[in-house]
């Protein structure tokens, strides 16, 4: 009888109530067993303390996602314990009770973050309602972030992340050009991942299967790269102690990365040449011309254009090098990307340093956002590592950011309405992309990658543009 009339009670307990772990903080120990009691009866995962520093613990090991606590308690108050726990936790939910009410501090509890502030007796029903919204709350969350984590999966693409059009368009020239290149030329600024898609165009050619070769040509003097890339024989120079192959031989069959090659001296660059038009080698001091057959995948964040006019690269190199050329887009002309990228390298480091990281507080991430990242998203992912490293809880604060980005957000504030005017979305547009236009000299190809749009709809831009224009001169 006695359990029937327990069914009677809750005739149905939402099955959310049980993945919701509530943790009672009181120093009166008879409060905490009451309403413990109460809560497992209704179906919560309950456990009780009259020891903030074990509540807190409880916090800090993620043991509880809500904890209904005292506000007056010897020791550490309500409105202390709240502030330790959303240190240790920004998304933990803190119900504060009191026997006291008054307006005034349940408005100063909720602005300092707490979710909701109750009187004592308790009612016991508003209790009730206000932990069954937390748990509807925490399960759409969840199915929210199972939602993004497969939408993160369809962003991924043999390693590279980003749902940008500027990226997408990269890719698609990726995927088209990976089966059939030859030589490819990998364009961008330091740190946009460029060897990431070369390793890509490798995972997706024919020959994925046989070995991939990396060189950095600005990490050698002449005389030690072209022993990495052509080899040698012993006694060729001094301390060649015996007979190696290079770079080439190792991986013939497969491709060759051949990282800032505009770093290469015209020397250099004209025994890459012979490699490229004969595919040919020879070992240093040794008279012997060995074939290879590789695929040579070169990467420069140098204008290889203007380095050609200014005499230090070989113009007939310099083409058979760019008859493909893939430009990867800075981070700045893929902002979009940042949150995936973010997600991405902490999921990485999550892995690596064994920290669950559950993500970033909302102001570590609007700091994120605001920053210039100069250093492209290998700049990005150094942050993310030290702030995974130094972060002391489940969330990476905007205290756990280096000092430039923690000023970030305040200096993009002081500076956002100055030279300021209102103006038509249309002449928003026409000045954004005559600017894009006169930052790539004129390029409408590179500018239209850069503004995310297609060549045919930016070349009908600015024919319907030039066309406004006449008129306007005519009427005057």
């Amino acid at each position: 009888m006695p359990r029937m009339s327990t069914l009677m009670e809750h005739p149905t307990i939402p099955a959310s109530r049980k993945n919701l772990s509530v943790c009672v903080l009181d120093d009166d120990s008879g409060q905490v067993e009451m309403l413990t009691a109460r809560l497992e009866k209704s179906g919560f995962a309950a456990m009780g303390t009259t020891n903030a520093e074990e509540a807190l613990q409880n916090v800090r090991l993620g043991a509880c996602r809500v904890v209904v606590a005292d506000l007056k308690m010897p020791g550490m108050d309500g409105l202390q314990f709240l502030e330790k726990a959303l240190q240790f936790d920004p998304g933990i939910y803190v119900i504060l009770v009191t026997g006291f009410y008054a307006v005034d501090s349940a408005i100063e509890a909720i602005k300092r973050g707490a979710h909701d502030y109750l009187s004592k007796p308790i009612d016991f029903r508003r209790l009730e309602k206000t932990l069954d919204d937390i748990a509807d709350l925490v399960w759409r969350r969840s199915e929210i972030k199972e939602l993004e984590h497969k939408l993160f999966q369809n962003h991924q693409f043999q390693g590279i992340v980003g749902k940008s059009p500027a990226m997408l368009d990269m890719l698609d020239l990726v995927k088209k050009v990976s089966r059939h290149y030859s030589n490819v030329l990998i364009t961008g600024p330091t740190g946009a991942g460029k060897e990431i898609v070369a390793r890509a165009l490798h995972q997706l050619s024919p020959v994925a299967k046989e070995r991939f070769a990396v060189c950095n040509c600005s990490a050698l003097v002449d005389t030690l790269l072209e022993s990495q890339l052509f080899g040698h024989v012993r006694g060729a120079f001094t301390g060649a102690t015996d007979t190696r192959p290079g770079l080439f031989e190792f991986a013939n069959g497969g491709a060759v990365f051949l990282d800032e090659i505009g770093e290469t001296s015209l020397a250099m660059q004209a025994k890459l040449l012979r490699v490229i038009e004969n595919r040919e080698i020879q070992r240093v001091g040794s008279p012997e011309v060995r074939s290879v057959n590789v695929r040579l995948i070169a990467a420069t964040n140098r204008d290889l254009r203007a380095e050609v006019l200014a005499g230090r690269f070989r113009e007939d190199l310099f083409y058979r090098l760019s008859s493909i050329e893939i430009r990867v887009p800075s981070l700045t002309e893929r902002r979009e990307d940042i949150p995936l990228l973010i997600q991405h390298f902490l999921k990485k480091y999550s892995e690596a340093y064994g920290k669950p990281f559950q993500g970033l507080t909302r102001r570590a991430q609007i700091a994120m956002l605001q920053h210039d990242w100069p250093g492209n998203v290998r700049e990005l992912a150094n942050v993310i590592s030290g702030a995974a490293i130094t972060a002391s809880t489940d969330f990476i604060d905007v205290t756990d950011l280096p000092e430039i980005l923690q000023r970030s957000g305040r200096r993009s504030a002081s500076h956002a309405g100055e030279a300021w005017r209102p103006l038509p979305l249309d002449e928003v547009r026409r000045i954004h992309i005559q600017r894009v236009l006169e930052m790539c000299k004129g390029n409408r190809v590179r500018a239209s990658q850069m503004l995310g749009i297609g060549r045919t709809s930016l070349y009908r831009f600015l024919k319907r543009s030039n066309k406004q224009a006449a008129a306007a001169r005519g009427g005057a």
